[in-house]
């Protein structure tokens, strides 16, 4: 598989990669695979589906990641993705939040992998052929109330041996034969119960070796993605030497020229260009003073804008704009406008 052809998404994250934060990433990079938040299937079907799945047609390429543990369910919240025109269905089975694991889904899931393969069953037969399923997971769960003591949870966290590898691969296994098209892998454990969602995605060691054996005893059957603390553009590339893909969470969203550093050191031969600052500004303009007129309030768009002058001279200044004056109310052509000001000269990758 040649590195062109390799996946570089942005990672679903809560409170984060909503509507505004994904029209915003699109414009560092046109090819970068982007999901939306969690969003959970009884949301879906009990609640206001059309807003929740509501999306622009520039965030293409576009997926929806769903919670939930009841195939019935998963089903037709899948249906309803599919055909509000997310190309790719993904089921969370990665998340160690508490409030995740009360409703019995997210990394909790790894622990019955029948239940996890009856959803993707049923979520693979309940849309079109082209419609990939696919699931996101870690690379093992230690559960602390089965443990029994801090010290104990805190051993099986740093541990890997082959019985966790060989739980993992059958996990995966199972994944695949119930018809998940990709594995996205987040090469930690998850820890329920004793850490935050911050630690959870911190202290638990990076094993990415683990990864790159699960996916050479997998043999290509199915794409592996690997997760997890990439920071640079050295790194992801550095990942696609031994993966199928790369997923990047908050770092794309702190720094989302990133995303733009990827795009060209993975497509050098296209005609694109990064944007400079000046110009993701005026387009976020227009975006923000359409949405406005809408009803949504502008610091709903800025507060994902606020990495665009990360390490550059202002950026201090810029920050505060965004925040403190949109939530004040100052109209969003005097901000954009201001903005501007701000980012003269600072144009450009950085």
């Amino acid at each position: 598989m040649k590195p062109e052809t390799k996946c570089i998404a942005v990672a679903p994250m809560m409170d984060w990669t909503d509507r505004h934060c994904r029209y915003f990433l699109r414009l560092f990079a046109p090819d970068v695979l982007l999901y939306t938040e969690m969003i959970t299937a009884q949301a879906i079907l009990r609640g206001p589906a059309e807003s929740l799945l509501r999306y622009s047609p520039e965030e293409h390429p576009l997926a929806v990641q769903l919670g939930g543990s009841d195939p019935v369910l998963l089903a037709q919240a899948a249906r309803r993705a599919a055909d509000a025109g997310y190309i790719e269905i993904n089921l969370n089975c990665g998340c160690p939040s508490d409030r995740v694991s009360a409703g019995a889904f997210g990394a909790c899931l790894m622990l019955d992998a029948p239940r996890v393969a009856d959803c993707i069953a049923a979520m693979r037969a309940a849309v079109p052929a082209s419609v990939p399923v696919t699931v996101k997971f870690r690379i093992g769960v230690v559960d602390r109330a089965q443990e029994g003591s801090a010290q104990a949870s805190a051993a099986a966290m740093q541990r890997f041996d082959e019985a966790d590898f060989a739980r993992l691969e059958a996990f995966a296994r199972s994944m695949i034969e119930a018809g998940s098209a990709a594995l996205i892998v987040h090469a930690r454990k998850a820890v329920l119960g004793g850490l935050s969602p911050h630690e959870n995605r911190t202290v638990p060691p990076l094993r990415f070796d683990v990864v790159e054996r699960l996916r050479a005893e997998l043999a290509g059957r199915v794409p592996v993605i690997v997760n997890g603390g990439l920071r640079s553009c050295e790194s992801v590339l550095a990942a696609l030497a031994t993966s199928d893909g790369v997923m990047i969470g908050r770092e794309a969203y702190h720094r989302p020229w990133l995303l733009a550093e990827l795009q060209a050191a993975l497509h050098p031969s296209s005609p694109w260009r990064a944007p400079g600052a000046g110009e993701i500004l005026e387009r976020m303009r227009a975006y923000a003073l359409a949405e406005t007129a809408l009803g949504t309030p502008l610091q709903a768009i800025t507060r994902h804008m606020l990495g665009l002058m990360g390490g550059r001279a202002g950026a201090r200044a810029y920050r505060t704009l965004m925040s403190q004056q949109a939530q004040r109310g100052m109209p969003a052509g005097i901000l954009f406008d201001r903005a501007r000001e701000l980012c003269a000269g600072s144009d450009g990758m950085g």
